[in-house]
């Protein structure tokens, strides 16, 4: 089968930074389905891997967003039949999406929304996983209740703030305020439902006062924690969470205790790579995500679309992730896209 794939870990400028390649056709297991990839998106973690994580004995596919149609099922599939039009964000232990078929774990998958094109589901899974667990998993934010809490989203405008921003107003009565620096990002956050609002590289504390919210409640932080610590200590509430999804440097978590602060992390591969008793809870998700796809609840946060899956296309991507220009997500589609 055709994929891209890396042998070492390079920057994204060196000519074999990603490789056109011909790999063997995998074959399910066990709960696996073997996809046909229609399409993908890139995330950060595709371009963390590429950099730092030289693969081990054999060339590493990457890519962690797809949607694609069932070709083939393993001998334990209890919840998909060949033909069934999928979406999911994959394992982190396994080889990813940029690639003609792919296998994934039945659990960890949902059907498609039948309102989206390939290209705009294929850049909702990952996102809609971590803005979902964050908010009601970890952060545990009541789920279609009124109430007068306030919630900060640090990083409204890339893909996972993009997400929590919609979930948040969508399935929740929180008050919803996004960070976002430049204008047109501003302007997509208000259109994803944000109340208000505001520049993460001013005086977090200070703005928020300006339009009345002193303190927040719940503060999801989705990158450059460490720049914000000092910021997210003096404007949590008392006996409030933060969230965080990136990954910083030592933090002095004692910052929290005066106000008897609770900290959350949010990993989206965790409950694939531990195989946890509720690893079903993926597929139940991505079928409820998809739910409110299709009634108009929700809606895809593709940004931008670079063509058919190629390593030059994935470069090109990869460069553009890296840089952080990227609002919404990047995607691309299969190889022999219909």
């Amino acid at each position: 089968m055709k994929a891209v794939a890396y042998t070492h870990a390079r920057p994204i400028d060196h000519e074999e930074a990603l490789l056109d390649l011909e790999l063997p056709d995998p074959a399910p297991r066990q709960r696996d389905l073997l996809v046909e990839v229609r399409a993908v998106a890139v995330n950060p973690v595709d371009t963390k891997l590429r950099r730092h994580a030289d693969p081990v004995g054999e060339p590493r596919v990457l890519g962690f967003d797809a949607a694609g149609v069932v070709r083939a099922i393993g001998p334990h599939v209890t919840q998909f039949g060949i033909g069934d039009e999928v979406w999911y964000a994959g394992d982190l232990n396994r080889p990813g999406a940029n690639s003609a078929l792919h296998l994934v774990d039945e659990r960890i998958v949902g059907r498609r929304p039948r309102s989206l094109s390939w290209p705009e589901a294929a850049a909702m899974p990952l996102t809609a996983i971590t803005a979902w667990e964050m908010l009601f998993d970890r952060l545990q934010v009541p789920l279609n209740e009124r109430t007068n809490a306030s919630l900060l989203i640090i990083g409204g405008g890339g893909g996972v703030g993009s997400m929590a921003i919609q979930l948040a107003r969508q399935l929740t009565g929180l008050r919803v305020i996004a960070t976002a620096n430049r204008a047109r990002t501003r302007d997509w956050c208000a259109s994803l439902g944000a109340h208000e609002t505001i520049d993460h590289f001013g005086d977090i504390p200070a703005q928020l006062a300006a339009i009345g919210a002193k303190t927040v409640d719940y503060i999801f932080c989705t990158n450059a924690t460490a720049t914000h610590w000092p910021a997210m200590v003096r404007c949590i509430r008392p006996q409030g969470r933060i969230g965080l999804i990136d990954d910083p440097p030592l933090l002095d978590v004692r910052d929290l205790k005066p106000k008897s602060v609770s900290l959350h992390w949010e990993a989206m591969f965790t409950r694939a790579m531990f195989e946890t008793d509720d690893m079903s809870a993926q597929h139940d998700l991505l079928q409820e995500v998809a739910r409110l796809v299709d009634l108009g609840r929700l809606r895809s946060t593709m940004a931008e679309h670079f063509g058919t899956i190629s390593a030059a296309n994935l470069r090109a991507a990869h460069r553009e992730v890296e840089a952080g220009r990227v609002r919404g997500k990047i995607v691309l589609e299969g190889f022999d896209a219909p």
